[in-house]
């Protein structure tokens, strides 16, 4: 958990992204912390792609605002309202490279006709946030601003695929640094730090990445990011003493699956989604149910797989449109990150 006092992160906004407010500022500074090749400069020209390209299951998109607005959903707690979105998606198939949409240009990206586990949570949790802000009417473009406020370093989409944060990991300390999170793993007295852990997933298997495959230039600074990311203070909860933490988990809490292999930190991220019985359980967009479900309890989710260490949690925050100054965001990532 970031040790930023709460008032402060929730009021982190305008000035880190230009999503909610208005035009993008300058990142230039953005390049001290990701390298000149990641970060967008003063002079970056945002590059666009269809909408028919980025946009995929407009019609699903209209029916949950219709209901949303119904049910008045704007007034629920922002984990409810997370669970009240993600249950629209529920028994949704599950399709894999929904981000990879293009040979070279990066571009914010909805698919509500397939999902991946990334896609699910990120789009579950950003039409709830789209409905705190209260308009007459939500249009695709709303809910693309959501994405591209927490899919990408600073909130930002130039059209450089380097501006993604590709690891789960990173995006844990990404989003609590800009206040859109609270990464709690960390503070939780069961917590331990993975150690040693060597990240090369996207650079050993660049075939799979279309943008990776069709820029060779990409590979290199992809690796210098692997190296960044290696070098992170990751924690996670190990997965025998998960279900000890389960009363303290919350409707809408992202969960980020720790895998005991190198590659990656995580393997896998869903919700929290506490049913009526009081049980936490994991709702994930799962490849071998291939489809979205609802599943057992987050601790025996993670018990009935071997290659499962534990878990890495955030809690998702209501975020306000109070303008701060984005250096606040480098100072508090680079005290996370060290």
């Amino acid at each position: 958990m970031s040790s930023m006092p709460s008032t402060s992160r929730r009021n982190f906004l305008a000035a880190a992204s230009p999503l909610l407010l208005g035009p993008c500022p300058p990142y230039a500074q953005a390049g001290k912390l990701y390298g000149s090749k990641t970060a967008p400069s003063e002079t970056a020209v945002k590059q666009l792609l269809p909408m028919g390209t980025i946009f995929k299951g407009e019609s699903r998109f209209h029916a949950i605002v219709k209901k949303a607005k119904e049910e008045g959903w704007s007034k629920l707690p922002m984990g409810k309202r997370i669970i009240a979105c993600a249950k629209e998606l529920h028994g949704l198939p599950y399709k894999n490279w929904t981000l990879e949409i293009h040979d070279h240009i990066e571009s914010p990206s909805v698919n509500l006709n397939g999902l991946d586990c990334w896609t699910f949570f990120e789009q579950a949790m950003g039409i709830a946030r789209m409905f705190a802000f209260e308009k007459s009417q939500y249009t695709p473009q709303d809910l693309l601003k959501q994405i591209e406020f927490t899919r990408y370093r600073g909130g930002h989409c130039s059209g450089n695929y380097l501006e993604r944060i590709h690891y789960l990991a990173e995006w844990f300390f990404e989003n609590d640094a800009r206040g859109t999170i609270d990464h709690l793993t960390p503070a939780l007295p069961a917590a331990e730090r993975i150690h040693g852990r060597k990240i090369s997933e996207m650079t050993t298997l660049w075939k799979s990445y279309r943008y990776l495959r069709m820029n060779p230039e990409l590979r290199r600074p992809m690796d210098e990011t692997e190296k960044r990311v290696a070098a992170m203070p990751v924690y996670h909860v190990p997965k025998h003493k998960v279900a000890a933490i389960e009363p303290k988990l919350q409707d809408g809490d992202v969960i980020g699956i720790a895998t005991k292999y190198h590659g990656g930190y995580c393997s896998h991220v869903g919700l929290i989604s506490r049913s009526d019985d009081g049980v936490a359980r994991f709702m994930h967009a799962s490849r071998d149910h291939k489809k979205v479900v609802i599943d057992k309890s987050i601790s025996g989710y993670l018990n009935k797989y071997s290659k499962h260490a534990g878990a890495i949690i955030g809690r998702p925050l209501e975020v306000s449109e109070t303008v701060t100054d984005p250096t606040q965001y480098q100072a508090n990532l680079k005290k996370m990150i060290g």
